[in-house]
């Protein structure tokens, strides 16, 4: 651990607590949100059976229709909450402590989706649909913030990564489950849905073998020993000092000031920028079109002459090329950077929208088709490589320890109303527009493309203080307010002059 070339490489516990971290973290949101496509006709029986049975009145289309929707949305709302509770938990139990508390949740969940069907009792699947939101909006939280402060800043890109490489293969691995030869027969989806446990299960039993964040163990709980003790395990014995110096000065450059308030946040000009980009950075990508691009890609394959009964087949492509490309964007972005893997996945965005676009218009030719599946492939990997992968990064090194979880909090929020938003929006948008809603993302891509191009800074190999600073100009005009700045300079990085 003490050589140049595994310096450039995690140790072994720092390794095996971001895929503990993960497997009942992000890896639940994407799991979730995939499994619940393949039994959607099996639900539908199953709602309007409980209604007859309960009421002897066949279910109307526009009732049927609405609690679809709710089972559909729920887990949003959910995710929402769990987002506010997220940040709370971070403080209260520790980054470690709540991802572990957070599992039980799902456990809940679970058992009510897996006990829906035999009770008859629709309700509670809505619940366990709630519950598993609110588990999957509070992991999206504490996973990234527990591996970001956990890894030196030289691997911290990386091993934050694990989020979503775990997130992409969730959706993966449930595309593969729902396939109707596992899970996603009719006798087997409350199965499917309730599967869930067992990431709960797996994390419960493997995460207390980890430390905690070593941030939160000297900064907020001022415990000395158990940061080293931590330091150590997860950077190695020769390594770990380095880290230490940085968590110390964050330390006294903080001076005692206790965690903030999402709302404290707003009022403080000092992270004015770092706000602004976090609010819209999560929102970015959620509107990028890549919910429309996973709409269209079934017409799209259908239209290149594959078979419908091999069209689930087919879509797994496209789960598996974006968990590759996330592979892929955790390899380069300690060589690469966040800022131009984030700026050239929206340009590249931009670009395949148009493709795509003129490839639906003209798709009475023989060639659009095989161009439109070409394009939605592309598409996806161009996501995977920059928003897909560096958004939660950004919200984990923008910020100093007092204000990390309160961002994350902010964040979460925007993500999952952005995702809320999308869903109820984008059946109108395609509706009206149809192969031209792509224009509407187009220029989405093209403004989050030129914002990042112009305020967001490279953040690669900076410790979390330097990165601080990099804002500074930016949060208070230039040479203009160059005495306020000053000002603030001594108040929040006292230990750098």
């Amino acid at each position: 651990q003490g050589t140049g070339a595994n310096h450039k490489l995690p140790t072994w516990t720092l390794f095996l607590a971001m895929c503990a971290a993960g497997i009942g973290g992000t890896f639940q949101y994407g799991y979730n949100v995939s499994v619940i496509n393949a039994p959607t006709e099996h639900i539908h029986k199953f709602l309007n059976e409980s209604w007859q049975e309960r009421h002897q009145a066949a279910l109307g289309p526009g009732t049927l229709t609405l609690l679809w929707s709710t089972v559909a949305s729920i887990f949003s709302l959910g995710g929402l909450f769990g987002a506010h509770l997220g940040g709370s938990l971070a403080i209260r139990l520790g980054r470690k402590g709540g991802l572990w508390t957070n599992n039980f949740i799902a456990l809940l969940a679970a058992l009510l989706m897996g006990i829906s069907s035999p009770t008859g009792l629709f309700e509670l699947l809505i619940a366990g649909r709630f519950l598993i939101g609110l588990n999957t909006g509070i992991g999206l939280c504490l996973q990234p913030l527990y591996i970001g402060e956990a890894s030196p800043k030289h691997l911290r890109g990386m091993m934050t990564m694990g989020s979503s490489i775990f997130l992409t293969g969730g959706i993966l691995t449930g595309q593969i489950f729902g396939l109707r030869e596992l899970l996603g027969g009719e006798k087997y989806w409350p199965f499917l849905l309730s599967s869930c446990c067992f990431p709960a299960f797996f994390q419960l039993l493997a995460l207390p073998w980890f430390p905690e964040s070593p941030r939160y163990l000297l900064i907020d709980r001022g415990d000395e020993m158990k940061c080293i003790h931590a330091l150590k395990r997860f950077h190695g014995p020769l390594q770990y000092k380095m880290e230490m110096e940085d968590i110390q000065r964050e330390r006294v450059a903080l001076a005692g000031e206790k965690p903030k308030k999402p709302w404290e946040l707003f009022a403080d000009r000092s992270v004015r920028w770092q706000l602004i980009t976090v609010i819209l950075m999560p929102m970015g990508q959620q509107l990028s079109g890549i919910n429309a691009i996973y709409f269209y890609a079934s017409y799209v394959f259908a239209e290149a002459g594959i078979p419908p009964a091999k069209i689930p087949y087919v879509t797994l492509g496209t789960g598996a090329c974006e968990c590759l490309t996330a592979l892929t964007c955790g390899l380069l972005i300690e060589s690469m950077g966040r800022r131009r893997l984030i700026l050239g996945g929206y340009s590249l965005m931009t670009a395949w929208c148009v493709v795509l676009t003129c490839s639906l218009t003209y798709k009475t030719y023989t060639w659009a088709p095989y161009l439109s599946m070409a394009s939605i492939f592309a598409f996806i990997l161009s996501f995977g490589l920059g928003p897909g992968g560096v958004t939660n990064i950004l919200t984990a090194e923008l910020f100093t320890q007092s204000s990390r979880p309160a961002a994350y909090m902010i964040a979460g929020s925007m993500s999952w109303l952005s995702f809320f938003t999308i869903g109820m929006l984008f059946p109108f948008i395609v509706k009206g527009l149809k192969e031209y809603c792509f224009l509407v993302f187009l220029m989405e891509c093209c403004l989050v493309a030129i914002f990042i191009f112009f305020f967001i800074p490279e953040t690669k190999n900076k410790t979390f203080l330097e990165i601080k600073r990099e804002f500074h100009k930016l949060n208070f005009g230039g040479r203009t307010q160059e005495h306020e700045a000053e000002i603030c300079e001594r108040r929040h990085l006292s230990c750098e002059f």
